[in-house]
């Protein structure tokens, strides 16, 4: 009996055990459903895009948008709602991924959202509907990147809780609405790349949360507010590509935490304010396309963290800064271009340091191209329309970061059969110097694959236009006015991803090969000026892509190929030749002229 007890009891404690155990077990989390409101309303938005070459929209199908797989799509766990709807392109270069159609005001039914991101989807239009002011839980609106068109509705203004406003990169119109200054907890404004017009409004001064601001490429007038010196908490401030006037601000300068300034492409007049200097976060300063007066201040020197200096296209003067030669210690970056400065030689301290980018075009730089002291740090240089007369053939020695080159307009005197370029150069202009010898060892087939743009037109190169191999990657060739000879070879049609040929202006002969036309990319031919015969080939037709075409002053003959665009063309595309015929030129002869509209 004493046996049979205990065995009760232990069956009894891991009965109870079990059963506590059970009790107090985890319960799985209840499943996710989507409400049915929610669901409605982001089919009506569904019913709104009449293609969707994303394939997002495909996975909205069911009863279920909270767990149901629905793609961009995110719900609160505690009440099943949606609140985060995120559809962004996965690759903004890919053209052929867009979602086309408009936005829907059922949208405006998702009470719950509070991030609302459409962005990157190129041909969605239309409104931003007045429905989207019931969203008053919405914290984040980004819908940058599409067609949108219209006025900002004003009844955005109800949105308070809003902390991101992001509508760039669309056709909106008409001025800012005064009512996001009511947005207090606002700090992310993008309204960049649309056609607003009129001043910044004047409620902006209550955006005391701001962060970032970004206003460029509109059609913005008016001067730059002083109340923007007031938003302490900017770190970024861009208004570039407007139509402001008047000076730079003093106040801007008590920005004390702002990192990025950019003014430029405006029609900023006056002196840059001394006082920039007490903006000792800032790492770009971009002040070029204005009418900015006097000279750079000292204070500009005093700057710690500044890497990327812009001022060109200005009127500003001598002399520089004394104080640029021992200040600027994080300066990559500097395009001073197109001032009023006669510089003379390029000046040590940018000689001697380690920049990646150095624009002095038009700078009245004459001699010798410069030495650098750290010339692998170089990514790009722009020395144009200076007066160099000597130094190019060894210029490019030890560049081996160099990706963009720049030196027309210059007196530069060198055979380019003796110049090397570095392995991973994308873009070389040397147009407008006065440059001998042949092409055969620049473009060979050691040229490098990175090679993109080459200009040396307006030279006196000779010799013949060298054979193409298939891997070169070339998408503007520009040969024109110049001393070659010689016929085009049959191997420009390894050139497919050619998008401009210019061999104007020099002595080319034999006959346009057929192989051109499989240039399918091309959009600028200009041939003109040559001793070109035979015909214009048919194939041509197959370069759909061609907005530009000139075959004046050859010896061409035979009828123009009849498609378009060729028979659109000017008849000036086509004048001094032999015997051209064919719209739109007069008919051929012994070929009746067809009837309008066969």
């Amino acid at each position: 009996m004493k046996f049979l007890t205990w065995v009760f009891k232990i069956l009894f404690i891991l009965t109870f055990f079990q059963l506590f155990s059970l009790a107090h077990e985890p319960q799985a989390a209840p499943e996710l459903i989507c409400a049915e409101a929610d669901r409605l309303a982001l089919l009506g938005f569904k019913a709104k895009i009449l293609k969707d070459t994303t394939d997002i929209l495909s996975s909205w199908t069911g009863k279920d948008c909270c767990g149901g797989g629905w793609e961009g799509i995110e719900c609160d766990p505690a009440t099943g709602r949606v609140n985060r709807l995120i559809l962004q392109k996965p690759s903004e270069r890919d053209t052929s991924i867009y979602m086309k159609g408009t936005l829907s005001p059922t949208l405006g039914d998702l009470h719950f959202l509070e991030t609302m991101i459409i962005s990157g989807m190129k041909h969605i239009g239309g409104t931003i509907p007045v429905s989207f002011s019931n969203l008053t839980k919405l914290q984040q609106l980004i819908l940058d990147d599409n067609s949108l068109q219209g006025y900002i509705p004003s009844s955005l203004g109800h949105l308070s809780s809003l902390q991101t406003l992001s509508l760039g990169g669309n056709h909106l119109s008409g001025q800012i609405p005064s009512i996001i200054g009511n947005f207090k907890n606002l700090q992310q404004l993008s309204l960049s790349g649309n056609l607003l017009k009129g001043p910044i409004p004047i409620a902006f001064k209550n955006l005391g949360n701001l962060q970032s601001l970004d206003l460029s490429h509109n059609l913005l007038s008016g001067v730059v507010p002083d109340f923007l010196g007031q938003l302490q908490n900017l770190t970024y401030l861009d208004l570039s590509s407007n139509q402001l006037s008047g000076q730079i601000p003093v106040s801007l300068c008590n920005l004390l935490k702002l990192s990025f300034l950019s003014l430029d492409h405006n029609r900023m007049t006056g002196r840059i304010p001394s006082q920039i200097g007490r903006l000792k976060a800032l790492t770009s300063l971009s002040l070029s396309f204005n009418k900015l007066t006097g000279q750079i201040p000292e204070s500009i020197a005093g700057l710690p963290n500044l890497w990327n200096l812009s001022l060109s296209r200005n009127d500003l003067l001598d002399p520089l800064p004394i104080a640029f030669s021992k200040g600027l210690p994080s300066l990559l970056s500097v395009d001073l271009s197109y001032n009023n400065f006669n510089l003379g030689t390029v000046p040590e301290w940018i000689r001697n340091r380690e920049f990646s980018d150095v624009n002095l075009a038009a700078c009245k730089l004459r001699g010798t191209l410069p030495n650098f002291t750290r010339p692998d740090s170089l990514n790009s240089i722009d020395l144009s329309d200076n007066a160099f007369t000597d130094g190019i053939s060894n210029f490019f020695a030890r560049m081996s970061s160099l990706q963009k080159a720049k030196f027309s307009n210059n007196q530069l005197k060198a055979d380019v059969s003796g110049i090397k370029l570095p392995d991973g150069i994308s873009s070389l202009d040397l147009h407008s110097n006065q440059l001998i010898g042949s092409l055969s060892r620049m473009l060979s087939n050691k040229t490098s694959k990175f090679l993109e743009a080459i200009d040396v037109s307006n030279n006196q190169l000779s010799g013949n236009i060298p054979e193409f191999v298939s891997e070169l990657n070339l998408k503007v060739l520009n040969l024109g006015s110049n001393k070659i000879t010689g016929q085009i070879p049959s191997s420009i049609s390894n050139l497919d991803k050619l998008e401009r040929f210019d061999i104007s202006r020099n002595q080319i002969t034999g006959t346009i090969p057929i192989g051109l036309g499989s240039l399918v990319k091309l959009q600028w031919l200009d041939l003109s000026i040559n001793r070109i015969s035979g015909k214009i080939p048919d194939s041509l037709l197959g370069i759909e892509a061609l907005r530009h075409a000139n075959f004046r002053a050859n010896r061409l003959c035979g009828e123009i190929p009849q498609g378009r665009p060729y028979n659109i063309f000017s008849k000036a595309a086509y004048a001094h030749n032999l015997c051209l015929c064919g719209n739109p030129l007069p008919p051929c002869k012994g070929k009746k002229q067809e009837k309008l509209g066969q």
